[in-house]
């Protein structure tokens, strides 16, 4: 179930609250759209009422409203509700605003200013991941990597996100083109599948004794990946335990923004 802060309804103003009825019925209109939207399926009125906590005739005029303009659809036998073909469009028409490097870049950076923890977002080139944003954090930084640096394919937790969601013939060519120093061991096709599966990777004293490094995926729409959030710290020096998967949340939060999420769902 969805859960809402509480939130007064259209009844409350028989009860003279003063407050924007134009505001008011776009907050709750959304509210009706946004339980569509994570139901993944069509649902009947008085579900829609109580997840929106709104009664059953608000429920239907606002829904009759958002049929009316196309933004919900209503099944003629059913009569069950589910999104309509204008909220598609709009919701492609925001997609395609959507740039995920820059989304996760904020994101990465207020990650490393406020943990141990240094942090960007790579893509992928020829050569392998590179990464295009890079914070170093003021607790733990690690001095060699730096914005534009390439990292290996195979013996990073952000090389084994882009093997887990990249051809692999796309993989093997920019291995050839690595630096004899970069060679590392080949991950097998479960821990592959484990990183596809989970969307995480994690290695310690992979590269530096002690140092872990940290990645995961952000994906768009259509589950393609867009780019890769990665970390490098010292897990001795956190805050609290927790602290460790800040990543997941950060990467989780990314990928809702860029449509990704519903891949992990």
């Amino acid at each position: 179930m969805i859960e809402f802060e509480p939130f007064p309804d259209e009844d409350a103003e028989a009860q003279g609250q003063k407050r924007s009825a134009t505001i008011q019925s776009i907050t709750i209109a959304m509210r009706f759209l946004n339980v569509l939207a994570l139901a993944g399926q069509a649902l009947p009125l008085v579900d829609l009422a109580r997840q929106t906590r709104t009664g059953r005739s608000t429920a239907h005029r606002y829904m009759q409203s958002l049929v009316k303009e196309g933004l919900a659809s209503q099944d003629p036998v059913s009569g069950h509700y589910d999104l309509g073909a204008g909220a598609l469009s709009i919701g492609i028409a925001a997609l395609r605003r959507v740039d995920a490097v820059e989304m996760a870049g904020v994101q990465m950076k207020q990650l490393a200013a406020n943990h141990a923890m240094s942090g960007g977002v790579a893509i992928w080139t020829d050569r392998g991941p590179t990464l295009v944003r890079w914070y170093r954090s003021a607790y733990f930084s690690i001095t060699p990597l730096g914005l534009g640096d390439t990292l290996p394919v195979d013996n990073t937790a952000c090389g084994l996100v882009f093997q887990a969601f990249l051809p692999r013939a796309t993989i093997e060519a920019a291995r050839r083109v690595q630096p004899a120093h970069f060679v590392g061991t080949l991950p097998g096709k479960p821990v592959i599948d484990r990183v596809r599966r989970e969307g995480w990777a994690e290695l310690t004293s992979h590269l530096l004794s002690n140092v872990t490094g940290q990645a995961a995926p952000i994906l768009d729409a259509q589950g393609e990946l867009t780019c890769v959030v990665t970390t490098v710290t010292d897990l001795g020096k956190l805050n609290r335990p927790e602290d460790r998967l800040t990543l997941q949340d950060v990467a989780r939060l990314i990928n809702r923004a860029t449509g990704g999420q519903v891949c992990f769902d």
